[in-house]
């Protein structure tokens, strides 16, 4: 940890009181699940929730910025390899793992997990911490996050086939569901996308109020279906250790791919934070799209403990890229 004082990395570690909130909807289903017709009348309310998310995603994404950032092609192209080819991969790989490693209730979330987009806010936020590139950090996020809502559902669907979590019948049917908003938002941000970032806000408190509620009605789905007399704590922390090893694995290839390829210090930093990243924002409403309750409430555990691995890793990772000396920004 040299170059970086140690109270100022553990300032970073503060708690994340929206993943408090998370938590506290997961175990307010484990203790109370909706059942029956308030069930039904929650998924209804939650599936318009999601049209809307979807919608928002499309009026906020800056398409300007994603056309600018596309001369940057090669920096561009490695993140959403590592996005879209790497973690996908990895996941795949983990799930295939012995079940005393892996455990087989959890094998459609971590897929799930691998083929989400990166994120925008935090990606941006410590590239920007590190004195990275921002301008890259930005556009590639953005395109992570519009490739996310084409290549999220496809990747996890065809691969979670596999393991018979999604039915083929259902698959376009759930793309068109999660696609038709988003370019409705993208077709209308000339006229609404001052009225979006005007109240952002305000708008971001729905967003992250909607994450809750998906959260609240997919573990009420899955404790009806009995998740907890199938996971245990030993279950639970095996996941923390994979969550841990496949952030490990991927922030080394990362940085490994940007140095072996000559790229700037300030490169390197975007393509680590932007390669590594998944997002909670795509992830919850994606899952309770593709997946039945039962399914999506065990499904968003991986993603809801990488999330938070993924923060505190980053965090410590900023400071030390910070800290470096100016001449360490030319190629390796």
């Amino acid at each position: 940890m040299s170059g970086a004082p140690a109270g100022g990395v553990f300032s970073r570690l503060k708690v994340d009181w929206y993943l408090v909130l998370i938590i506290s909807m997961a175990v307010a289903a484990s203790l109370a699940p909706a059942r029956g017709e308030v069930a039904v009348g929650l998924g209804w309310v939650s599936k318009i929730a999601i049209g809307l998310v979807f919608f928002l995603h499309g009026a906020r994404l800056p398409r300007e910025a994603v056309l600018k950032g596309l001369i940057h092609w090669r920096l561009h192209l490695l993140i959403l390899a590592a996005t879209f080819v790497l973690f996908p991969a990895l996941c795949v790989g983990i799930t295939h793992l012995p079940a005393w490693i892996t455990p087989p209730e959890l094998a459609s979330g971590i897929i799930l997990l691998g083929c989400l987009p990166s994120t925008i806010q935090s990606s941006i936020a410590f590239v920007g911490a590190a004195r990275g590139n921002v301008a890259a950090a930005v556009a590639s996020a953005s395109v992570s996050n519009m490739l996310g809502v084409f290549l999220t559902p496809l990747l996890a669907g065809a691969l979670m086939h596999a393991k018979g979590a999604v039915s083929a019948g259902s698959f376009w049917s759930i793309v068109a569901q999660l696609l038709a908003p988003f370019l409705a938002g993208q077709l209308l941000r000339p006229w609404i996308g001052g009225f979006v970032a005007a109240h952002n806000k305000t708008l971001s408190k729905f967003d992250r109020g909607t994450i809750l509620l998906i959260v609240y009605v997919a573990f009420s789905g899955a404790v009806v279906g009995g998740v907890w007399s199938r996971l245990g704590p030993a279950d639970l922390v095996r996941l923390l250790l994979l969550c841990l090893a496949l952030l490990g694995v991927v922030l080394a290839a990362t940085a490994c791919a940007a140095r072996a390829l000559g790229f700037e210090k300030a490169d390197e930093i975007a393509i680590v934070f932007c390669g590594s990243k998944k997002s909670l924002a795509s992830g919850a409403p994606i899952a309770a799209a593709l997946l039945n309750p039962a399914v999506a409430g065990v499904a968003i555990i991986p993603l809801m403990i990488f999330h938070q691995i993924q923060l505190m890793a980053c965090a410590a990772i900023a400071q030390r890229y910070a800290a470096r000396p100016a001449e360490a920004d030319s190629p390796a």
